[in-house]
C-alpha cells in the first residue's frame, strides 16, 4: 500500500488509529498492539500476500534465534551463542541474496564462466532490505546482551510497523519497543496528532508536488538514453544537466518526503520516530552528506559494520580499506546492478580522499579567516566545496539511475559532443499554465518552448532555495493556528486531486 493513495489516506490511516486507541481507551493494550500489528500486515501484503510469509517468517525466525541467546546466558563457554548469532546473520543476509541477488549471481557467473545457468527472475519483496538489516542488529544485540525481554507481539509490530516498513527509518529496538510500553502515549494527544499530520502532508507535498515533477524529465531522460544512446537524438549536454540535477532533486524529495510522512504517521500515534534526513544538499563535503542523508542506514553501518570491522582504530590503511568496504556493502545494499557498487566505490573513494585532505582543508580555511575580508575568502572557500560536493553528487548519481554502467558511460561522453539544444519534451512536465500571458506582458519572448524552459529554471531554482534556504520539517516547529491549517489542507487539497496516478516511492526499489 503507498502512503500517496486514496486507500490509505481516507481508510487504512483513520482506521488504524480508531483501532489502536480506542481498544487502549478499554484497557486492552495487547488487542491495540496486536491491531496495530494486523494493520501493518496488511499494509505490507496489500499488492502482494506472498510478501506476507516472507516477513513472518523472516520475523518467527530471527525471534527465536534472538530468545535461544538468552537462554545461553551472558557467557556461553561451549560458543553456542557465537553460533547462534552466526546462523542469524547467514539467514538474513541469504535471505537478502536470495530475494535481491540471486540472479545478478548467476548472470555474472553465466558471463564469466560461459555457462548457461537459468534465471529465477525473483519478484523483489518490498522494504526487505530495510526489515532484514532492522532484524540484524537486534539479533546483533540480542548476542550483546542489550536486548529486552520482549514478547514476540512486541517484536513482530517493531519489524512490521507499517510507517517505517518498507523505506525506514532503519529503527533500533530500544527506539521502538519501550514507547509501546508507555501509559503515557495510549491515549490521543491532540498536539501530536496535529504535529503528525501536519509533518504527513507537507511529506505528501514533496512526494507528489514536487519529486513527481522532477521525475518526468528524468523518465524521459533516461528513455531516450536508452533507446539512443549515441549520435543524433541522444542527450545534449544541457539536456544532461536537466536530467541528472533533477534525478537529485526527484531523489531528495522523493526520500525526504517519505521520512517527513513516516515521522508524522509516528506522531500521530504517539512514537517518535527518528530523524533519517537532515538537509544533506546543505553539505559542503562527502562525510557531511553522509552524516545527513539517510542518518540510520549510516548508523546501522557505523554500529554493525564499521566499527567490528575495527574502524579508525587500527591505523590510517585500515580505516581507509574499513571506509571503502562500508560503502561497498552500501552500494550491495542499494540494488543488485553495477551501477550501485561502483556508485558506492566512487563515494568510498571520495570519502577516503575527504579524510587525507580534511586537515589541510580546515588550515585553508583558518588562514582565509585571517586575511582581510576573511569571511568573504572562507564563505568563497565553503561554496567551492558544496559546488563540487554537489556535482559530484549529481554525476555519481547517472550511475546511481542508468540502467548499466556502458549507458552511465555513454552519458558522460555526451559531455564531449557540443549540441546545446533542449527538446521540448524533456521539459514538459516543468509548464506554468498561462504563463505565457506573463511573457508577453513583460514584453519577453513567449514561445512555447520558451515558456517550458523559463518554467523547468524556475522549478530548479526554487528547489536550490528550499534545499539550502528552508529549515527541514524536523527542525520546524508546528503550531496550531489558522495560518497552518489553511496551509495544510492546501497541500492535502491539491495532493489528493493529484492522486489520479500514483507514483511509487524511490527507495520502495531498494
Amino acid at each position: 500500500m503507498q502512503f500517496n493513495s486514496y486507500i490509505f489516506i481516507l481508510c487504512f490511516l483513520p482506521l488504524s488509529l480508531i483501532m489502536y486507541f480506542m481498544f487502549h481507551k478499554v484497557g486492552r493494550q495487547k488487542t491495540a498492539l496486536f491491531s496495530l500489528l494486523a494493520m501493518s500486515l496488511w499494509f505490507y501484503g496489500y499488492f502482494n500476500p506472498y510478501y506476507l510469509l516472507i516477513i513472518c517468517s523472516s520475523i518467527a525466525v530471527n525471534f527465536t534465534l534472538s530468545k535461544a541467546m538468552q537462554k545461553t546466558g551472558e557467557n556461553a563457554g561451549d560458543g553456542r551463542k557465537k553460533a547462534i548469532l552466526i546462523l542469524g546473520i547467514i539467514f538474513n543476509v541469504g535471505l537478502i541474496f536470495y530475494f535481491k541477488y540471486y540472479d545478478f549471481f548467476i548472470q555474472n557467473v553465466n558471463t564469466v564462466f560461459k555457462t548457461d545457468f537459468n534465471l529465477k527472475h525473483i519478484v523483489l519483496p518490498l522494504g526487505i532490505s530495510f526489515f532484514t538489516f532492522q532484524q540484524i542488529s537486534f539479533v546483533v544485540d540480542a548476542y550483546r546482551g542489550e536486548t529486552g525481554d520482549y514478547s514476540f507481539l512486541e517484536y513482530a509490530l517493531f519489524v512490521s510497523y507499517f510507517p517505517q516498513l518498507v523505506a525506514g527509518p532503519i529503527v533500533l529496538h530500544s527506539e521502538l519497543i519501550p514507547q509501546f510500553r508507555d501509559k503515557k502515549k495510549h491515549s490521543i494527544n491532540f498536539d501530536n496528532l496535529s504535529r503528525g499530520i501536519m509533518m504527513f502532508t507537507r511529506g505528501l507535498g514533496k512526494k507528489m508536488l514536487i519529486a513527481d515533477m522532477f521525475g518526468k524529465a528524468v523518465d524521459y531522460g533516461y528513455a531516450q538514453a536508452a533507446l539512443i544512446p549515441a549520435g543524433e537524438g541522444a542527450l545534449t549536454i544541457p539536456e544532461i544537466f536537466i536530467v541528472m540535477t533533477s534525478y537529485a532533486f526527484q531523489l531528495y524529495f522523493d526520500f525526504s518526503g517519505y521520512s517527513d510522512m513516516a515521522t508524522g504517521l509516528g506522531a500521530m500515534f504517539n512514537f517518535d520516530i527518528p530523524m533519517n534526513f537532515n538537509s544533506p544538499f546543505k553539505a559542503i563535503s562527502i562525510a557531511e552528506f553522509w552524516k545527513r542523508w539517510h542518518l540510520t542506514l549510516t548508523r546501522f553501518l557505523t554500529t554493525y559494520v564499521y566499527i567490528p570491522l575495527g574502524g579508525n582504530r587500527k591505523g590510517k590503511v585500515r580505516t581507509y580499506i574499513n571506509t571503502l568496504i562500508v560503502f561497498l556493502v552500501s552500494g550491495i545494499w542499494h540494488g543488485a546492478n553495477w551501477t550501485f557498487i561502483l556508485w558506492g566505490i566512487s563515494h568510498g573513494i571520495v570519502q577516503c580522499i575527504n579524510k587525507l585532505t580534511h586537515g589541510a582543508y580546515v588550515k585553508t580555511v583558518e588562514a582565509a579567516g585571517k586575511l582581510p575580508l576573511g569571511f568573504v575568502f572562507k564563505g568563497i572557500i565553503k561554496a567551492v566545496s558544496w559546488f563540487v560536493t554537489f556535482e559530484f553528487l549529481c554525476v555519481s548519481w547517472i550511475m546511481f539511475r542508468g540502467e548499466s554502467v556502458t549507458q552511465f558511460v555513454q552519458i558522460i561522453k555526451r559531455f564531449f559532443v557540443v549540441n546545446l539544444d533542449v527538446r521540448s519534451d524533456l521539459i514538459e512536465g516543468f509548464r506554468i499554465p498561462k504563463f505565457k500571458y506573463v511573457l508577453e506582458f513583460l514584453h519577453l519572448p513567449s514561445s512555447d518552448h520558451n515558456v517550458l524552459m523559463t518554467g523547468c529554471v524556475l522549478a530548479l531554482l526554487a528547489a536550490f532555495v528550499v534545499c539550502l534556504c528552508c529549515e527541514n520539517n524536523y527542525e520546524r516547529k508546528y503550531k496550531t493556528n489558522a495560518a497552518s491549517l489553511l496551509f495544510t489542507w492546501v497541500i492535502l487539497v491539491a495532493c489528493i486531486v493529484s492522486m489520479s496516478s500514483i507514483s511509487t516511492f524511490l527507495y520502495f526499489n531498494f
